[in-house]
């Protein structure tokens, strides 16, 4: 059989091992001469595989598949890139990719549809819509294709064309548009406007490549509209570039002070950042907005700006991803994201809630134990707590969704709706002025009542299911049948009644994914700041001046100062 060159390639590893055991003596220095064991055996069995094996095997696959084993054991965080996923992997970095500017995913039917087009970029500026389905690109046949294969048809280098031909709803004919593709950037700022006279907002969503450039500019244009205070929305977002991070914190903080440590098994990761350069504004008053799934690179700007007292954070604990990666590079045009570091914000605290390098007998990993939280303080003296992510001062709980919610989204109901919607009103009010009638969202639940494979379960009902099973195993069941009877008919899911009593959630969702189609991004968040509970709260904090500077002074009891709110289960 031909041994191809990556195989040849593991051969030259192992030999290089045996050379090296030869002659430099590793065998006396145990942990080298296990690398060099255990790099032979693999190479053995790899060969043995592709030689004897009873059916073909594919060598990349498998050597793909060993490595993702072995980096599963670490960390989720430690990751290899082959060659073909670095563009991904560079648009995670930079936000910048060669392509139309445009969301896709499956629709209803066999073909992908564009589910978001960008405002401004080729897509939008060729005529495309939110809900137009693709049925053939680049002169192939797009029915049943892969969405990961209809994305690499529109991407492409920039100044090159896509070509396609796009079914609309309401349109008797297919719609065929080229669209010259360009080099998109996402901007991670989706949205900064005023909350009120005084109170500016930043939607802030991912730490790209200048992303701290973007804060500057949404920053400066809210100051020549009026702001004096900021709320700055990080819920949910998932972190990225530590040095952007630095930057992001060091508007707000004077130049020299401490930032980040962080510490590694290598001494070339132990390092210590300060704000290398003179800030923007240290008096402006800021409140942090933070969800159980903002991660990384948000928490150090979170934890630091708490650390410093600079910042009330307002939300729910954070995700707790204190772990820093660096990309190396490896053979054939590959990385390898390898995590190098911990890191450590002013106050001294890790907000690393999993230890990855600890496992459980049964390769298991646990939260930080309670009995291993520790009080740390911050540069005023407020005492403050680690064990995972960054505790808010002021929290609020998140409202739970009715089952009708998700499976509304779910069945992606609200998104083919306001396709619909749109199809029948060219032009709607602006985002701060448009609400839906008693007469359309009814229109809505006849939508949603007609669709004939939705269905959904209600809760009560699928606890019901496990009491009748729990009662029978008892033999109380045919005792109770009756008011077991009675229970399923009161708690069988109705679906009108459902709709009305989530009708508050279900407009929200409705009218922002109808206003998206409308306005863009842009106009669905200038609705939903209206009235999302969390901003509210945001806004109440940083408007009342006590409240405020009560909670910074520690005046005033802060939620991270609780250890039991520190640690609590959200």
């Amino acid at each position: 059989m031909k041994i191809n060159k990556k195989i040849c390639a593991l051969g030259s590893i192992a030999l290089l091992g045996a050379v090296s055991t030869i002659l430099f003596g590793f065998k006396g220095d145990n942990r080298n001469f296990e690398i060099i064991k255990n790099l032979d055996i693999f190479y053995s069995v790899f060969k043995e595989l592709n030689t004897y094996y009873v059916d073909e095997t594919d060598p990349q696959k498998l050597v793909k598949k060993a490595i993702d084993e072995m980096l599963s054991s670490l960390d989720p965080y430690t990751n290899y890139i082959p060659e073909e996923e670095m563009d991904d992997f560079r648009f995670m970095t930079t936000g910048e990719y060669g392509g139309v500017g445009s969301i896709i995913s499956l629709s209803d039917t066999c073909y992908v549809m564009f589910r978001e087009v960008y405002e401004g970029k080729p897509a939008d500026r060729a005529g495309l819509r939110n809900g137009d389905y693709i049925v053939e690109i680049n002169g192939k046949d797009a029915k049943n294709m892969k969405v990961s294969d209809v994305s690499d048809n529109l991407r492409g280098e920039p100044g090159t064309e896509a070509k396609v031909k796009v079914w609309r709803l309401g349109e008797k004919k297919l719609i065929e548009k080229s669209i010259k593709r360009e080099k998109v950037q996402i901007n991670p700022v989706s949205y900064y406007g005023m909350l009120d006279a005084q109170t500016g907002y930043i939607d802030f969503n991912n730490f790209t490549q200048d992303c701290s450039k973007e804060i500057v500019n949404a920053l400066n244009a809210l100051k020549t509209q009026g702001a004096t205070k900021l709320v700055l929305d990080m819920r949910d977002n998932p972190g990225g570039l530590l040095d952007e991070a630095i930057k992001i914190v060091n508007l707000f903080v004077p130049k020299g002070a401490d930032v980040l440590s962080t510490r590694g098994k290598i001494s070339m990761y132990d390092k210590t950042y300060k704000a290398p350069q003179d800030p923007i504004d240290t008096q402006i008053p800021i409140v942090v907005l933070l969800s159980r799934r903002s991660a990384s690179a948000a928490e150090i700007v979170a934890g630091a700006l708490q650390d410093l007292d600079r910042a009330v954070i307002v939300g729910q604990r954070s995700f707790g991803k204190g772990l820093v990666q660096s990309t190396r590079s490896i053979e054939y045009n590959g990385g390898l994201k390898i995590t190098t570091a911990k890191y450590y914000i002013p106050s001294g605290r890790c907000i690393q809630a999993i230890d990855y390098t600890h496992r459980n007998k049964d390769g298991a990993v646990g939260l930080v134990a309670d009995s291993l939280i520790s009080e740390f303080h911050t540069k005023g003296g407020r005492t403050v707590y680690d064990g995972g992510g960054v505790s808010p001062d002021v929290h609020v709980k998140q409202d739970e969704l009715q089952n009708i919610i998700y499976a509304l989204v779910a069945n992606d109901l609200i998104f083919r709706y306001s396709v619909r919607y749109r199809m029948n009103h060219p032009t709607i009010a602006s985002p701060t002025q448009f609400h839906l009638t008693d007469a359309e969202y009814a229109d809505f639940c006849k939508f949603v009542a007609d669709q004939p494979k939705f269905t959904y379960k209600s809760e009560s009902n699928e606890e019901l299911k496990k009491l009748i099973a729990a009662a029978q195993r008892d033999k109380y069941f045919d005792s109770n049948k009756e008011l077991f009877d009675k229970m399923q008919v009161a708690l069988k899911p109705d679906l009108q009644k459902d709709m009305n009593s989530a009708r508050e959630d279900v407009l929200k969702l409705l009218e922002s994914e109808i206003l998206t189609s409308y306005y863009y991004h842009r106009g669905a968040s200038a609705y939903i700041v209206r009235t999302d509970p969390e901003i509210l709260k945001a806004v109440e904090t940083i408007e009342d001046e006590a409240l405020y500077k009560g909670l910074l002074n520690g005046t005033v009891a802060s939620h991270a100062g609780d250890k039991r709110g520190s640690i609590e289960k959200e």
